[in-house]
Order: C-alpha cells, then sequence, then structure tokens
C-alpha cells in the first residue's frame, strides 16, 4: 500500500526532498506525494508504481529520453502504453527520434533509471507531455527516485518543464 503525503506549494522543501519535490516546492506547486516500497525484480517501474498507488495506470506517466535529430529530448507518456518515436520526432520539430543511451540519460537528468522525473533535472531538456495527460485533473510522474511518485495537475507539470502536449503515446 502506498503512503500519501500532501505537500502545497510554499511549504518547506524539508531535507529528503528530491530535486523533483524542491522544484515543485519552490514554485509554490500544490502537489501530493506518493511512496511505496519498490521491488528491484518489478519488470515495469511505472506498472508497479500504478499498482502499489491504486492508481489507473493511464494517469501514471514514465519519462523516457529519447535523442531528436542528436538533441536529448524528454518525452513523457502513460505507463499503459508506450513513446512512438516518429509522434515525437514530429512533436519536437524534428526528423528522426532513437531512445536515448541510459548511461546519458543519467548523466543529463541527475537521475536514475526508473527514477528519472521530468522535474527537477540538471538541465532542462526539450519535454513533450502525451496529450492524453489534459484527459485527466491530476497525473502522477516520478519524483525523482524509484519508489516515490509526484501526484500533480498536467498543466503545471506542462509549466514547469516548457512541455508541448501532443500526441506522443501509442497503446
Amino acid at each position: 500500500m502506498a503512503k500519501k503525503k500532501q505537500r502545497r506549494g510554499g511549504a518547506a522543501a524539508g531535507s529528503g526532498g528530491t530535486p523533483a519535490t524542491v522544484a515543485l516546492t519552490e514554485a509554490g506547486t500544490d502537489f501530493t506525494v506518493h511512496s511505496y516500497a519498490h521491488d528491484p525484480a518489478a519488470a515495469s517501474y511505472g506498472a508497479e508504481a500504478a499498482e502499489a498507488m491504486g492508481v489507473e495506470p493511464a494517469r501514471v506517466f514514465k519519462t523516457l529520453l529519447a535523442e531528436v535529430d542528436g538533441a536529448l529530448t524528454v518525452a513523457v507518456v502513460p505507463v499503459s502504453g508506450s513513446l512512438d518515436l516518429k509522434a515525437l520526432a514530429a512533436a519536437a520539430d524534428g526528423k528522426r527520434a532513437a531512445m536515448a543511451d541510459p548511461a546519458a540519460a543519467e548523466r543529463a537528468t541527475g537521475y536514475v533509471r526508473g527514477g528519472i522525473s521530468p522535474l527537477g533535472q540538471r538541465r532542462r531538456l526539450p519535454t513533450v507531455l502525451d496529450a492524453s495527460a489534459a484527459e485527466h485533473a491530476t497525473i502522477c510522474v516520478s519524483a525523482g527516485r524509484r519508489g516515490l511518485e509526484v501526484e500533480l495537475s498536467p498543466a503545471d507539470l506542462a509549466g514547469l518543464t516548457g512541455a508541448v502536449l501532443a500526441p506522443i503515446a501509442r497503446p
């Protein structure tokens, strides 16, 4: 069972926060932290998060890094689907997209695979959020480590990351 902790914008970041939760707090954004016991043997980090939190997988989004015409780009898609690389390339005004090397993704974001958050990354990267996010009042994304998610409005996520909304996921 997942534990929930409500945080409101303006609250102190507190010790033990991740760069993602610190960024949310500093921005004054309303968000909820969900934590759960991560199983290292889990086949899918996203499916594990959805099940542990009791949230429908269409509301839990995974953060993937791809290279669009050689530039790292963040793609945020529901865990219930997969990333359409052609659609991502088009949304990022590029011609070709490929998944990024996991080590390059970790270096660029400051997070480990399975815990990469679209928020609080080392450097701001172009970000594309799947358009399905707008169908929900809130969505969940990684809070910056395995077993920790943040729930926030898609509009807040897009605003804080500078994300473009586009249909980049496929079922």
